[in-house]
């Protein structure tokens, strides 16, 4: 066993029996310790700090990598790197392209980070779930969550963007049709009370279905680790959780696709007129 695979292995015994000691060994104390955030402050005003550090934390990988890679285009033979940026490129404008209607030089780029940067920060579901929460305690945290997208603040904060992008380009590209729509739609201007009403669930319902989607995912595939890492050895964690390691490779991705993909559907519809 090399030296990374020992410490890799030896953090995540470590900070398992720590876990378990601390929280008296039960198995509701293990997984209430793992899904408790590192916070600051009380109340309203409380801040999860893991989640600001990871979240800023794989923000900044994307604006790093994106910059590396500027500085390695080549053209005619690009390579390995530049080759899969450029897939990704090409697959977000496609679905740009697609879905939205005319041309925003805002879209693509929201789109792409959106993907890229939920992604990322999803891709933490899959690393052992003892590891990150065990590096962060040795160094002072009382307790720590590495995925982001696992505490509803973040999956609903970047909803909420979308959400007031939507409106935004609603009242810009429509402006008082937007607004007669909420005492027009769906019922007719004679039952406009009812229309309002309708309208404002249908409107609010985009960021909650968009934000809760995404964390109700990853907060069961992160529950799922859980239940993995307490009831099996720790050095048979990657043979219990391989398969849901597979099959969750393929939920992070496509829960990264389906808040971008309907980012960009959500904004088509902000300037598309209703018919």
């Amino acid at each position: 066993m090399d030296t990374g695979t020992e410490f890799i292995v030896g953090m995540a015994r470590a900070a398992t029996d720590g876990a378990q000691a601390a929280e008296g060994g039960g198995h509701g104390g293990y997984i209430e310790h793992h899904l408790t955030n590192w916070t600051f402050g009380e109340g309203f005003l409380a801040v999860n700090l893991d989640t600001m550090i990871m979240s800023i934390a794989t923000g900044l990988a994307v604006v790093l990598f994106g910059r590396f890679l500027q500085g390695r285009i080549t053209e005619g033979a690009p390579d390995g790197i530049q080759n899969f940026m450029e897939m990704i490129v090409e697959f977000v404008n496609k679905n740009v392209d697609d879905n939205f209607p005319g041309h925003n030089p805002i879209v693509a780029p929201i789109a792409i980070t959106v993907f890229l940067w939920i992604f990322l920060m999803n891709f933490f579901d899959i690393v052992p779930v003892d590891l990150v929460p065990g590096i962060a305690e040795s160094l002072g945290a009382d307790s720590f969550r590495a995925v982001a997208t696992a505490d509803v603040n973040v999956p609903m904060g970047m909803a909420l963007v979308i959400f007031l992008l939507t409106m935004f380009y609603s009242f810009k590209t429509k402006g008082t049709e937007f607004a007669l729509e909420f005492l027009t739609h769906p019922f007719g201007k004679f039952l406009f009370p009812i229309n309002i009403v309708m309208k404002t669930v249908e409107e609010l319902a985009k960021p909650l279905s968009l934000g809760l989607r995404l964390f109700g995912n990853l907060f069961a595939g992160e529950l799922i680790y859980l239940l993995i890492a307490f009831l099996i050895p720790w050095w048979l964690h990657w043979l219990g959780g391989l398969p849901w390691t597979l099959l969750h490779l393929l939920v992070i991705v496509l829960q990264a696709f389906i808040f971008m993909i309907l980012s960009i559907v959500y904004l088509a519809m902000a300037v598309s007129s209703e018919h």
